[in-house]
């Protein structure tokens, strides 16, 4: 079956997302096993997850600290103006800003939440300096220095999120 042009999940398949997103070298036999499946018709769900937009790619996860400093700061940013046109051009130019590893435009009191990875806080104030001198619309922010992260989840809860239409 179908929904919005993307195959039905089953149990099944979110398991197997569930698997590889938290393990996305694991070997096609042990994630058969792992998802009560034999290897070929979890390799033929596999594909299909893929060419379907389920899964899209693969990468290793990189202990940051182990680089040096690290300083993550989370920033909320007010634009001056709310035309469309003041949204694209803010977006288009942080989409090119390395440092800036997450950015979510929310309801409520402020227009996007940015999420900043640098080597420290001297190093994003340089990031924010040069936003602002770019002239891309930005009112005003207010940046939260991470000070600990006890809780980092580097999966979503797959089985939990996705909602049966049976």
């Amino acid at each position: 079956m179908m929904m919005n042009g993307a195959p039905k999940l089953d149990r099944i398949d979110l398991r197997i997302l569930s698997h590889l997103q938290r393990n996305g070298r694991t070997p096609n036999v042990d994630l058969a096993d792992a998802v009560g499946l034999s290897p070929s018709p979890c390799l033929t769900r596999v594909k299909r997850l893929e060419k379907a937009g389920y899964i899209t790619g693969y990468g290793a996860h990189v202990q940051l600290e182990k680089l040096g400093p690290v300083q993550m700061v989370f920033t909320q940013v007010t634009l001056s103006d709310h035309r469309r046109e003041d949204f694209i051009k803010f977006e288009s130019y942080i989409r090119n800003v390395d440092e800036i590893v997450e950015c979510h435009l929310v309801s409520g009191g402020f227009d996007y939440l940015l999420k900043f990875v640098t080597r420290s806080v001297v190093h994003y104030q340089s990031i924010v300096e040069a936003l602002l001198e770019a002239r891309i619309g930005i009112d005003k922010y207010f940046s939260f220095i991470v000070i600990k992260s006890p809780i980092l989840k580097d999966y979503y809860p797959i089985e939990r999120l996705h909602v049966s239409h049976d």
